[in-house]
């Protein structure tokens, strides 16, 4: 009976917060305007105390969401839930603008199918995120007047995921995760008379739909080796990651409406209703390497090669600002004495790591680069349990050659549930 209501809790979690992630929004930034927006990734928060690193690191008492090949590790049913917040502060060249948000960042469960041979994982989470609002002054084509645009965007792709990681040897494993990527982004063009001598009753705004419904896949890979160097208590673990290039399903619709001065709809007409069309999602491959003790630390570092080069729009066109990407990040994690019973402050693990990445695109014809600061904790909670916090502090692009930057904030909040279920249990 108990087995029941905690597999009815989890399944009433995923299906009201799905609900949440579907709705969500992440604080607004110009960098979403290109490609499907910004990224997320497959970190968790005690991975991103870490700067995002956990391609080979093994851990008991954490999912491993980063390499599928990692899931053989947990020998627990785990429960993760995650959230984000943030601030981000825009400058451009003649301005500056901050803001906040935050949502739900993940849900994930797994549990071992076979112990120590085959564990499966259910995970809902973001793919990517758009929300901005561009304002600019355009000529009119064939006159000498002016429209004031704005260009606002929201929405992107979330992704509900099945991964599975199976034991192939004592020192590899390998796994695979198929994602069903679903949900909207919806972009939304206004434009405003500048200079008329007649009063203008109403403003245009033209509103395009691109919904997105279709699978990609992922192969993951681990070798560990245990009892290194002399004292043989060292581990070393090496891990690759490759995401297959996707075309991606997808439906187009759009309309033209008529606003008043107070931004309420007068009326509209459609041009288009759910027209069939698809984006292509490049390939990318990650590998990792990180060396530790036992329970007491470990220290990796991640990198990541993306070609959007290859991307495609939901139109079917090349991008001409797509350009080859790439992450990197090195990562610590310590735990003093994780059987110090008489000082909860040893039993807590911290983190720190640094990234930087090149963002696949081109603006004003310039790369785009980002360095970031990680720090996190994690405190136990009950026996196997944690609440696990990040801090990533960063600034991405540069005014002088992207003719804009940002400044962000962000703070990570994950809970971790470890029980022991799906176990025979037996009587003397």
């Amino acid at each position: 009976m108990l087995k029941i209501k905690r597999i009815s809790t989890v399944v009433f979690l995923f299906s009201v917060l799905s609900v949440t992630v579907a709705m969500a929004q992440a604080a607004k930034s110009p960098f979403t305007y290109l490609g499907i927006g910004e990224y997320y990734g497959n970190a968790l928060a005690h991975n991103h105390g870490m700067a995002g690193v956990g391609i080979s690191n093994p851990q008991f008492f954490y999912l491993n969401n980063q390499n599928p090949a990692l899931l053989v590790f947990n020998r627990f049913t785990v429960f993760e839930a995650g959230f984000i917040g943030e601030n981000r502060t825009v400058t451009g060249p003649a301005r500056k603008e901050s803001n906040s948000d935050g949502n739900l960042n993940y849900l994930i469960t797994a549990f071992p199918a076979k112990l120590g041979k085959w564990t499966t994982s259910l995970g809902l989470m973001p793919y990517s995120a758009v929300n901005y609002e561009l304002n600019y002054i355009d000529q009119v084509e064939g006159s000498t007047n002016t429209v004031s645009v704005l260009e606002k965007g929201s929405g992107g792709i979330n992704q509900f995921f099945w991964s599975n990681g199976v034991v192939i040897s004592k020192t590899m494993s390998v796994g695979v995760k198929a994602s069903y990527l679903f949900s909207s982004i919806v972009n939304e063009y206004t434009n405003t008379l500048q200079g008329s001598a007649q009063p203008i009753p109403y403003f245009i705004n033209i509103s395009e739909r691109n919904y997105v419904k279709d699978f990609n896949f992922t192969l993951g890979f681990s070798y560990h080796k245990d009892s290194l160097f002399r004292k043989e208590n060292y581990k070393f673990n090496a891990g690759v990651v490759y995401d297959f290039q996707t075309n991606v399903k997808s439906e187009y619709s759009s309309y033209i409406e008529r606003l008043n001065p107070a931004g309420a709809r007068i009326d509209s007409t459609l041009l288009n209703e759910n027209v069939p069309g698809s984006l292509v999602l490049p390939a990318a491959i990650a590998g990792g390497l990180s060396l530790g003790k036992g329970d007491l630390w470990m220290l990796g570092v991640d990198f990541t090669y993306l070609d959007y080069r290859n991307f495609k729009d939901f139109k079917g066109r090349s991008q001409d600002y797509g350009t080859d990407g790439w992450k990197l990040g090195v990562g610590a994690e310590i735990t003093p004495d994780p059987t110090a019973l008489g000082s909860y402050l040893k039993r807590m693990t911290y983190r720190t790591g640094v990234n930087y990445n090149k963002y696949p695109y081109l603006i004003n014809g310039k790369p785009v680069y980002d360095f970031g600061i990680n720090f996190g904790f994690s405190m136990p909670v009950s026996r196997v349990s944690s609440l696990d916090i990040a801090l990533k502090m960063g600034k991405r692009g540069n005014l002088e050659e992207n003719t804009i930057e940002e400044t962000y904030f962000k703070i990570y909040f994950g809970v971790t549930f470890n029980d022991q279920w799906f176990i025979r249990r037996r009587f003397d």
